[in-house]
């Protein structure tokens, strides 16, 4: 008989803020806004604490819109490093009871405790302990979701936060899971939520018992994944950090520390997120990259996205911004300034091109090897090293220090840098 896997979903609460308190022990009883940018009003809060939260502060909005809010908001800068230190050593307490831990992002992971259960007892005491140890030993808490599959897992943590332990078993899912909505599920996104709607499906269980025929027509091959996923059927492993495996994208997308009001301001952004794309793309083994894709999110967190194809496979920098301009010409309506952007590069191709007669093949490769030399003295001297002419046009914009490119899989695993 085969034995019924035991996952576990570790989503550390508030995270930024939650260290944040921590440093500033003063600010623990007010509400805290973590921002992009101290030194400019248009700070951008990346997260909030509890009390923020209560009082409306939402995460992606500029800080003095927060500010009106909640009057009495404090806010820090935010310090990534610090973040990092906390999250490794969180993942250490982790390492106690399995090694097969997969991050989501900096302060989250799944866990493959099946055959820990042995030595440590049931996934809900194991996620219990984990739960008590972080707390006592970094001042921190998270929630832990327990299922046998990482999406049920995964919405276990997100469905009593902080500090709790929800399961999610075979016995109780279509009780817990099926009445939560459509959208909570794992990469049901905000415009696959709006199709799922149009259909009359509301909730995961409204999706688990649909038509899977009609999921595929309106949803592609996608429509069947989540139909799976609603029903408990997700097989997907639990895969340690370093991994070797499939890629399905690779991108990169920043808050700016301000909003962007014209398409040169918008290009700045989009090279130095394509250049960290083209970084990563190239320390790879997956050849070129034949679509980009980009994501707009203006000031009022309305969201627009859209792909192309290149005119040929590349792991430039410069031609994976040349088009991600292109496509924002395209679908970027220019009603309100721009908040964010993403770039993210996928359909990759190893084997030979087809030539044609118009293209200059010693200047795309010449390109190559100026954009791989580039990477290799911003990984030696950090990403300010070297900068385009055009990225320099705004000092501000130019000093943003583009963290690397992450790579996710097929699976929806994620692997940050």
């Amino acid at each position: 008989m085969k034995t019924e896997r035991c996952i576990l979903h570790s989503d550390l609460n508030n995270f930024y803020a939650s260290v944040e308190m921590l440093r500033h022990p003063e600010l623990r009883e007010k509400p805290l806004a973590v921002c992009g940018s101290m030194e400019d009003r248009h700070g951008v809060v990346l997260a909030k604490n509890g009390l923020a939260k209560a009082m409306g502060v939402k995460t992606g909005e500029v800080f003095w819109q927060a500010k009106k809010k909640c009057p009495a908001l404090e806010r820090v800068t935010a310090d990534f490093p610090a973040y990092l230190r906390v999250s490794e050593k969180v993942r250490a307490v982790y390492d106690r009871y399995t090694d097969l831990i997969e991050p989501f992002g900096i302060d989250e992971c799944w866990l493959d405790v099946t055959a820990s259960r042995d030595l440590f007892g049931s996934g809900r005491k194991i996620a219990d302990e984990i739960r008590e140890t972080v707390k006592r030993e970094f001042g921190v808490t998270v929630s832990v979701g327990v299922s046998w599959n990482k999406i049920f897992a995964k919405l276990g943590s997100d469905m009593k936060k902080p500090d709790a332990v929800t399961e999610i078993t075979p016995e109780n899912y279509r009780e817990t899971v099926w009445r939560l909505p459509a959208a909570d599920l794992l990469f049901v996104g905000a415009a696959t939520a709006k199709k799922l709607s149009f259909m009359g499906i509301s909730t995961i269980g409204d999706l688990a018992n649909a038509d899977e025929d009609r999921l595929v027509s309106e949803l592609g091959k996608w429509g069947s994944t989540l139909h799976r996923y609603a029903r408990g059927e997700d097989d997907s492993l639990v895969r340690p950090r370093g991994e070797t495996r499939e890629a399905k994208s690779i991108g990169n997308s920043l808050t700016c520390y301000r909003d962007l009001v014209n398409e040169d301001e918008v290009r700045i952004l989009m090279i130095l997120l394509s250049d960290s794309v083209a970084a990563r793309l190239s320390e790879t083994d997956l050849g070129r990259a034949r679509t980009v894709k980009i994501t707009v999110t203006d000031n009022e967190l309305r969201h627009y996205g859209k792909q192309g194809k290149l005119e040929r496979p590349t792991r430039s920098g410069k031609e994976i911004a040349d088009c991600a301009m292109k496509l924002f010409r395209e679908v970027y309506p220019w009603r309100l300034p721009v908040r964010a952007v993403g770039v993210s590069v996928c359909d990759f191709s190893l084997g030979a091109e087809q030539l044609d007669l118009f293209s200059d093949y010693r200047k795309e490769e010449r390109a190559e090897k100026l954009d791989a030399a580039i990477a290799k003295l911003r990984g030696k001297y950090g990403n300010l090293a070297v900068q385009r002419g055009t990225v320099l046009k705004d000092k501000r914009l130019a000093d943003l220090d583009v963290k690397g490119a992450h790579i996710i899989h097929p699976d929806g695993g994620y692997e940050g840098k």
